[in-house]
């Protein structure tokens, strides 16, 4: 049996056996990042390119849990190597504090950037969600066994669902959901420092961070699967769907009572996503490790290998060639039929920016590591 060890929370590590499917899984959802952050006008975008406007999902509200879901996956896998090799809890919590503030202060960077108005700072942001839900997944998988990090998940889920509609909030009411409206965004006004990217609310506010972690926490799950050795591969793959699909469909069924909202990361959005994102693996993982066919997800591969690098040039490339963007805005994307897809070339382009020092990275076999 295979054994598979597939790097740190975010970036690549070494192991004797690559799990491929990992890393194409990651880089493909970091590409996806890239592509959805970065049209040439947000006025000309396709739907499913958009986030939903509030209760709902779309394809791009998918992106960023899949991105956590393979957090934690790389957690269990990583983590299990230190235990296997003998590392000390003080080692493993100063490891682990180090790489969570390194990631955390890294978007605060790219948030700042290129002005470095440190006025208008924003302390949220995906970088800095990610940090956190590695924090607590980390110590988690360090400290707890798997059914225990199940339960902690669940609980969080439930907890977090009877606090959004049971607590009230001063001056808005109870069980209200709305836009700036909700306990997340009260408790985001009264403990969060800085500016908050919708002016009353943040996407990756405080209290929302929480059901992130179970997020975090499902990937964990699925990578403990992955890495128990008395599972066979094709029984992987079985579980993955079937655990997926029960995700998904108890998400989709609670989101009639507590809507699924990214904004918000409610409970149901953490189970529907987290189950289409083990499907996604489980597909991956039944094409490239089961019937090795690996060479179509090279790009993938190429992305994943330096994640975290790949996101930092994409929040930084289309700063450099804003005057650029502006140029390409007013002569072939404005008054055009095509507008929307012009506006996706110019994320595609974008993205391909991001592929060449990627890839030139991945040639020299230098993996950038937090």
């Amino acid at each position: 049996m295979a054994q598979y060890t597939n790097s740190d929370a975010t970036g690549r590590g070494q192991s004797r056996q690559r799990l491929v499917s990992l890393d194409a899984f990651r880089g493909f959802t970091v590409a996806a990042m890239i592509i959805v952050n970065t049209p040439a006008s947000w006025n000309h975008v396709f739907p499913p390119l958009l986030h939903a406007t509030w209760h709902g999902i779309t394809p791009t509200d998918c992106v960023f849990p899949f991105f956590i879901f393979i957090v934690g996956i790389a957690i269990t896998l990583s983590y299990d190597k230190l235990k296997a090799t003998g590392a000390s809890t003080k080692q493993v919590v100063w490891k682990t504090l180090k790489r969570a503030s390194v990631i955390f202060l890294l978007g605060i960077f790219l948030g700042l950037f290129p002005e470095f108005n440190f006025s208008e700072i924003r302390v949220a942001g995906v970088l800095q969600r990610i940090a956190l839900v590695f924090l607590a997944c980390a110590f988690l998988f360090w400290y707890t066994n798997w059914k225990q990090q199940a339960l902690i998940g669940a609980v969080v889920l439930v907890v977090y669902w009877m606090a959004m509609v049971c607590i009230p909030v001063p001056g808005v009411g109870m069980g209200l959901l709305e836009p700036g409206k909700n306990l997340a965004a009260w408790v985001d006004n009264m403990l969060m420092p800085g500016r908050m990217w919708q002016g009353t609310w943040d996407p990756e506010g405080l209290l929302s961070t929480l059901p992130a972690v179970a997020t975090g926490i499902s990937g964990m799950l699925i990578g403990r699967l992955i890495a128990n050795p008395n599972v066979s591969r094709e029984q992987k793959v079985a579980w993955m769907y079937l655990l997926g699909l029960s995700a998904f469909v108890l998400g989709s069924v609670w989101g009639w009572v507590f809507p699924i909202n990214k904004n918000l990361w409610t409970s149901p959005y953490v189970l529907y996503t987290s189950g289409l994102a083990s499907m996604v693996l489980a597909s991956l993982f039944f094409v490239i490790e089961v019937l090795g066919v690996k060479k179509w997800a090279t790009v993938g591969v190429i992305f994943g290998s330096n994640a975290i690098v790949a996101y930092v040039l994409g929040s930084i490339i289309p700063s450099v060639l804003a005057p650029l963007n502006n140029w390409y805005v007013m002569n072939v994307v404005e008054g055009r039929n095509w507008a929307e897809l012009a506006s996706l070339l110019w994320a595609v382009g974008v993205c391909f920016l991001c592929y060449i020092p990627i890839y030139l990275l991945y040639r020299k076999k230098i993996f950038v590591r937090i």
